[in-house]
Formats: C-alpha cells, structure tokens, sequence
C-alpha cells in the first residue's frame, strides 16, 4: 500500500467529544470514521487490523474444536418467545424493526435462541455430540449511552461460539479448555500480561461466569485484584460470603480499573430445555442438552488494544495485529526509488509513504501517528553506507541495517 493511493487521510483534530487519546488517533490517523454515537465505520487500515485480530481469535478457536459459521442479524421473534426474551423489560438492549408486511424482526445483539432452534434439526443422537460452533458477526445492541470509543458501541464485531454438550462433565472440560484457548489470544494479541480470569455472577445458569479484564485506567469496570495477582473477583461479587466461599481474605485484594475484553458463560440447560433440545442417549433414552456461551467482542477489544499501546505521539500495534510492519520513508531521489523496489518486494508488509507533497517532518509524524511497528528510512546517506535506518516504534531504537537484514524482518 502506497500513501498516495490510499484514499484516507491524517488529521490534527478529532471529535471534541471523544474521552480517550487512543479513540482520537484512530479517528486521525484514518483507521476509523464516526458515523454518530456508538457507531464507527471501519476504513482501510482499521479494517486490517481487525481482520488480524479476528484471524488469531479464529485460530484459536479452531483449535480447541471450533467450527465456523454465520448466522443471520435478522432474528424471528419465536425462538425467544419459548425462551421468554422477546420482552422490553428483560432484554432492554433490542433493537427491533417492523416488516412491511406486519410483524416485528430484532436485530442481534446475541444468539443463543436461533443457534439452538437451528440444532434441533441436527442433534439427535449421543453420536451427534459434542458441537462447538462460532462466528464473528456484527451485533447490535441499543446502549443507553455509547461511550469510549470503539469500546462501548451500539454496533459491534463479535466472536459467539456457542457448546453443545452430552453432560454437565463435559460442559465443564470444555469450559475450561476455552478458559485456556481465551488466554492464549491475549497473549498473542500482546496484552496477556495485564489480562486477567475474573470471577463474575453466573446469574441463573451457575453459580459463577467467567470474565477476562485487562487492567487500565480508562477501563469502566472496577475488579478486585490480589496483590500477588493470582485472583481476580469483579465488584459485583466481591463480598464476605464469596470471599469465605473461597478462602479469601479482603485485605489481599486491591481495586483496579479494568476494561472487559472477553466473557464465558455455562448455560446449562436455560435455552436446550424450552427450545426442545434433547438427544438420545445409548439406551435410548432422551437426555438433556447442557450449553455454554463463550463471547469477545473483537472490535472492542481493538480498542483497548489502542488504548495500551498508545503514547503522546500516537499509537504503537503490536506486530501480530498491525495493518502493516513496516512504514517506509524514501527521502531523496535514490532512497524514493529503492523505497520503491522494497515495497513492490514486500507489498503486504510495508505502507511505503510516498507522497511528494509532504515534507519529511510530516511523515515522520504520521509514522508516529499510525503506529506501524517499524519506521523505515531510505535516504541517499544511508545508502552511501549501503544501510536503512530502522527505528522501533515502541522503543523508540534506531539501528542501521543492511537491506539483507531488513529483508529478513519482512519475511
């Protein structure tokens, strides 16, 4: 991608009415575009970058297992009216449309009740079990009011995988396999170290759920940490009798701010049993379905991404999920050409700026702003020593290499 093709441009202002830094530089730096409150366009680069994040997401969920699928944004009103959802006073997120031809449709904030409809048709038998199923879809969900940027908004990208299981037992294996595969994508996404299992309500289903927070300042819940960060316990919870219930003493724990960044629930039988899901075991015998629900907001956890990995300067994406590694600066008539060569070498690694209007100042700036892991400078004094200078975004570390060893980076 060259900047003079990319349609997109840099700004030095963002909407006044934006909290957080990190929601500023990606209106600025072009990743996205308000459309109103709680709702964003994703434009090239974001777009990239949260393909990659959902791409490690998908990894990880295949692997424990997972199969993909997609099912509609449009949902019928009678898969939800067994399970007694398609009710104002207890699902107050809905956003609900009206067909032409008379009858209500919602728009999905979440999907247990169709998926479980539709495993009616394809679970019968002990044999047929178990199933895990996923999708990254865009949900709705009709916030009282959308804030944080891209962390709180009234449409979103999520990842839904939805377990299908023979017994209470194997709920529970699978569950905490999804506890493990969960944490292996904060790893890989860079924040793994300040992200942390967190015991939540588990409502009617059980007697806990599971969150993952990770720690910032900007976050908008408050969790309970211990000191020597081996527990985490949402405020909701955090009380004598569960404190009791496991052992734990207060004074060990200390409040943090912290941004949800992923949820894990065990339905047990509150969607199978009403919807009429059953299957037959060995002897032929009908048994119930025990579900759970396993949920990441991908685009929200793009913004806390931002969020972590942003300075005075502007953002800094970890490798894994950056739209591109390299930002390339051809300075002088040689470097603009041999800028050029290493870029149609490496398209899908590099952004080669190669704007003629542009002084140099403002692409150093604009590096800075995009946050590209490495910053790429090809000038005719380096090329006198056969070098490019390389500067790491984060660190901010400037080293000379040979176009060999830049190479080596790319590949």
């Amino acid at each position: 991608m060259k900047r003079s093709f990319l349609f997109t441009k840099t700004s030095k202002t963002a909407p006044a009415d934006e909290a957080s830094d990190s929601v500023k530089y990606l209106i600025r730096g072009g990743y996205v575009n308000k459309e109103m409150a709680g709702v964003y366009d994703f434009l090239p680069l974001g777009l990239r970058t949260l393909k990659n994040i959902e791409q490690i997401v998908r990894e990880e969920m295949n692997a424990i297992g997972g199969q993909e699928f997609e099912f509609t944004t449009l949902q019928r009103p009678e898969p939800w009216q067994k399970t007694d959802r398609w009710d104002d006073d207890k699902m107050d997120i809905w956003f609900r449309t009206e067909l032409n031809a008379g009858g209500q449709l919602g728009l999905a904030p979440t999907h247990e009740e169709p998926i479980t409809d539709m495993m009616v048709q394809h679970i019968k038998s002990y044999k047929d079990l178990p199933v895990y199923v996923y999708q990254f879809q865009t949900k709705f969900r009709n916030e009282l009011r959308a804030k944080s940027g891209i962390m709180r908004t009234r449409e979103f990208l999520m990842k839904d995988l939805y377990s299908f299981s023979k017994s209470e037992e194997e709920l529970n294996e699978f569950y905490e396999l999804t506890k493990k595969a969960y944490m292996n994508v904060y790893n890989r996404l860079g924040i793994g170290e300040d992200t942390y299992e967190t015991f939540a309500s588990g409502g009617a289903f059980s007697k806990y759920s599971h969150e993952f927070q990770t720690v910032m300042p900007l976050g908008e819940d408050t969790i309970y940490l211990k000191k020597d960060k081996s527990l985490a316990l949402n405020e909701e919870v955090f009380n004598d009798e569960v404190l009791k219930d496991m052992g734990e003493k207060k004074e060990d724990f200390e409040p943090v701010r912290a941004a949800e960044v992923g949820n894990i629930f065990k339905l047990m039988l509150k969607y199978s049993k009403p919807l009429g899901l059953f299957y037959t075991d060995k002897d032929g015998k009908q048994k119930d379905v025990y579900m759970g629900s396993y949920g990441i907001g991908v685009s929200r956890v793009m913004g806390v991404i931002a969020e972590k990995f942003s300075d005075e300067k502007g953002l800094y994406w970890p490798e894994n999920i950056a739209p591109y590694k390299v930002y390339l600066i051809g300075i002088d008539e040689k470097g603009a050409k041999e800028a050029e060569k290493l870029h149609d070498k490496y398209p899908e690694q590099i952004l080669l700026d190669d704007r003629k209007d542009a002084s140099a100042g403002e692409k150093f700036a604009d590096a800075d702003l995009l946050g590209m892991p490495y910053r790429v400078v090809i000038s005719d004094k380096t090329l006198a020593e056969k070098k490019v200078e390389l500067t790491d975004r984060k660190t901010g570390e400037r080293k000379l290499l040979t176009l060999k060893e830049l190479s080596s980076i790319l590949k």
